[in-house]
This record gives structure tokens, C-alpha cells and sequence, in this order.
């Protein structure tokens, strides 16, 4: 899917998939938020008002109050997309988060995933 098509999905859309992924694989709704909390500095307030307002990932992600410093650490290949190659910002934040709620189902431990 091209950069621009992907920022402009809703992430009130996407985000329910997170969590579903999550649960199938035995973990909690709780570690999906912290998990996007921890990435884009929103609070868990601030992340359950935009889980239901029709707000794409350009605007979810444009709006983010920090982008956590050590998200460079994220690596690995998502869609058979290496997450680090990526060049849109946009594009490349949206890949981050979703090789985070991979490793979330995938059993990695939160003290891991969060990228001390």
C-alpha cells in the first residue's frame, strides 16, 4: 500500500485490530495503549478520545505530543517492509506502531518491546 494511502486510514478503524490481534494472542487492551502511549506520548485520556473520533494516522500521528526518542530502536520487517528503511515520517511511524502490537502478540515482554 503506497505512503499516502496508509496515513490516510482511520485510526478509530485500525485500532480495534490492534487490540482483537492482542487479545487472540492472550494480552490486554491495556498493554495495546501503553504500547501507543509510549510511542506518541499521549495520554491514556488523550488516546481514548481519538479511539472514537474519525481521525486519520497523518492527523493521529501529526498531533502526537512526542514521539518517544528511543522509537529509532524499532527494527524488523513489517509487510515485508523493513520498518527502518522506511522513508515517509508518516509511513514510518504507522509501521513502528504496527511491528510493536506485532511483538505484543508475538509474547515479547513489555519491558522489551518498550525499548529501554
Amino acid at each position: 500500500m503506497a505512503a499516502r494511502e496508509i496515513s490516510k486510514l482511520l485510526f478509530t478503524t485500525v485500532y480495534p485490530l490492534y487490540v482483537q490481534k492482542a487479545e487472540r494472542k492472550g494480552r490486554t487492551r491495556e498493554e495495546v495503549d501503553t504500547i501507543i502511549c509510549w510511542l506518541t506520548g499521549y495520554s491514556r485520556e488523550q488516546l481514548a478520545r481519538h479511539t472514537t473520533a474519525n481521525i486519520d494516522f497523518q492527523a493521529f500521528f501529526g498531533q502526537a505530543p512526542a514521539i518517544h526518542p528511543n522509537s529509532s530502536r524499532i527494527t524488523g520487517v513489517v509487510c515485508g517492509v523493513r520498518v527502518e528503511a522506511v522513508e515517509d515520517p508518516i509511513t514510518q511511524k504507522i509501521r513502528w506502531l504496527d511491528k510493536l502490537i506485532d511483538e505484543l502478540a508475538k509474547g515479547k515482554s513489555m519491558d522489551k518491546i518498550l525499548r529501554p
